[in-house]
Parts: structure tokens; sequence; C-alpha cells
């Protein structure tokens, strides 16, 4: 049996916390955290008897962790995953990647050169049903992929009551519906059907109060010659978040508030359910962490890797750029 692996989690807000605490669950990790907020830092170390404690992250990558979380705002992603690199430590990333580009090709090269684990933590690809329903899509049983269109929401300040005083205040820290909520969409249809490479957005603040960051998004795409759309609110009453996939030879449709996919193949006919029973809250997140544990100790690849992250980055960009201009963005796309 491998060793424990020793975790460093960086920030220990809401996120941060359940990375923590996830870890944990693998049973496979010892767990430390660095957080500046001292009322924090100590809060969360009593409920879960962390030992050790940093408020200071040199101080923390000196202590020689196997790997590093970063779960602090966007813009802090890069120079932190920086220095964990700098210091041979393998590093899983929050989602988005960063809010800007800088830096993260030299990034790729450090964790390449220095053969380190890296990864970005967009959640959905440790979903079952989502796997399952990729799995189908990628035999071809269902034909070429032609269309997808993408449609969720939810009502955000019932899950995160204090969002006008965290990141998603500022669009500059990771906030707003495009960083923090429509990015999960975007990764997860990239891993279905490729990456996308031409958009145009419309986004607009509707209804949260306190803020005047955007709540509501819609997105025109193509990913190479299929024809995708995403529409998301952060405002409605419903929990919901739907995925499908128009192929030449059936419809294939995930729907995480439901926990299955489902598909359908004859005009007119009744759809095909494959329903999983419902997942505990942690779940994915500890299947996330079991992930990247396996990353690390070589027997896997990382379930998003930093290029894939990259260019779902771009994506991000590419749509708040669209909003602004109101014109069609291309999207750049790079070899792996």
């Amino acid at each position: 049996m491998n060793p424990l692996k020793r975790v460093l989690v960086v920030g220990v807000g809401s996120i941060g916390e359940r990375h923590a605490r996830c870890f944990l669950a693998t049973n496979r990790a010892e767990v430390s955290i660095c957080e500046l907020n001292a009322e924090l830092r100590r809060t969360v170390a009593e409920r879960y008897s962390f030992k050790q404690t940093f408020d200071d992250l040199p101080l923390a990558l000196a202590d020689k962790p196997d790997v590093a979380v970063i779960c602090t705002p966007a813009h802090l992603h890069i120079p932190m995953a920086q220095a964990a690199a700098e210091a041979g430590v393998h590093v899983l990333i929050e989602k988005p990647l960063s809010t800007r580009l800088d830096g993260i090709e030299t990034l790729e090269q450090q964790f390449r050169s220095g053969k380190l684990a890296a990864g970005v933590a967009y959640v959905y690809r440790a979903h079952p049903v989502l796997t399952a329903m990729r799995n189908a899509l990628h035999s071809g049983r269902f034909g070429e992929p032609l269309q997808l269109v993408a449609n969720g929401g939810q009502h955000f300040p019932f899950y995160r009551p204090a969002y006008r005083e965290i990141y998603y205040k500022d669009r500059a820290t990771g906030g707003g519906a495009v960083h923090d909520a429509l990015t999960h969409v975007i990764n997860a249809s990239e891993w279905l059907i490729g990456p996308a490479d031409r958009l145009a957005a419309d986004i607009d603040h509707l209804a949260l109060e306190g803020v005047t960051v955007e709540d509501t998004v819609h997105v025109l795409a193509r990913h190479g010659r299929v024809m995708a759309s995403y529409s998301l609110n952060q405002h409605q009453a419903a929990n919901e978040s739907t995925i499908s996939v128009v192929c030449r030879g059936g419809i294939v449709r995930f729907e995480y508030h439901a926990n299955r996919w489902r598909w359908a193949t004859e005009p007119g006919a009744d759809w095909h359910d494959e329903t999983w029973p419902p997942l505990e809250r942690d779940a994915l997140f500890v299947r996330q962490a079991e992930a990247f544990l396996d990353a690390v100790e070589g027997s896997a690849a990382p379930l998003c890797t930093i290029h894939d992250g990259l260019q779902t980055l771009r994506v991000n960009l590419a749509i708040l750029a669209s909003a602004e201009q109101q014109t069609w963005q291309t999207i750049q796309r790079d070899n792996p």
C-alpha cells in the first residue's frame, strides 16, 4: 500500500474546505492548510483536527508537501502554482485556471520539466453519469455529433449567501456567471465534443442584488463542425443543468439534476434512461481527489490538464470580449 500523500490546501474558504475534507476522505492523504485569515484557519483546523496549519505559502511549501491544492481567488492561482512547481510539488488548481492568460504557458513548461502532475478542478469530469455518456458518445454508437445545447441555472444566493463579500463580486477575482458557473459547462462540453474555436455572446446583470457582475449568459459557438448554444443564469428557482448532443444517429442528454443520461435514436420513440443512485454531497470531489492522487502516483492522467484548463479559460475570455465588443471571437487553439 502506498504511503499517505502530504496534501496542502491553500485557501480554506468554502471550496478550499471542501477540497480539504474530500482529500481527507480518500484515506490516502494527510492534509494541512494554508490560510491568511486567522479565525478561518483556526475554525477549519479544529473542525477536521488538522495538525499543521500555515499563514504563509513559502513556509508551507518549505514543509515539503507532495501536493498543493490552490483554492484562492482566481487571479492568485498562477503565481501560487508557480511557487509550488518551483518547490517540486504536484498541483491541483481550482477553476477557472486564472482570469488572464499571463504566465500559463511558462507554468505548463515548469510542470513538464519537473515531471509534476498538474490539473484543474473541473469537477464535472469526475461525474460517473457524464463519463458514461461521454464513453458512449466517443464509441461512435450515435454517429457524428452535429449540435450541442446546454441549458442550466440555480438560485446562487441560496447556495452561496455570502456571494456579495467573496470573490464572486469582481470578475477580476473569478466572479460573475462566466468564470464561476458557465465555465464548468464549457469545460464539460469541450470534453464531450472537442474545443470551441469561435463564438458570439450576450451577458447581463439582471437579478442578483449587491453585485454588478453578470448573472445571465447566452452563447452561440462552434466546436469545429459542431454548432453549440449555451444558456445559463444564477437566479432561477430550480437548480437544473442539462447538456444535449444531437448526433446523426440519435440524441444523448446529460441531466445533472436528475443524475441520469438519456438517449433516443428513433423519431417518435421514448427516451431510454440510465439513472444512477443519488450522489452524496461530496461524492464528486472525493472522486476528483482520488483521480488526482492516481495522477500523482503515475497510474492515470489528470482528469483535466492545464492545457485543457487553458483552452476553457480562453473560451471564458472570448465570451467576455464578445459581449463587450458585440462581435464574434476566434479562439486560439494549441496542440497538446
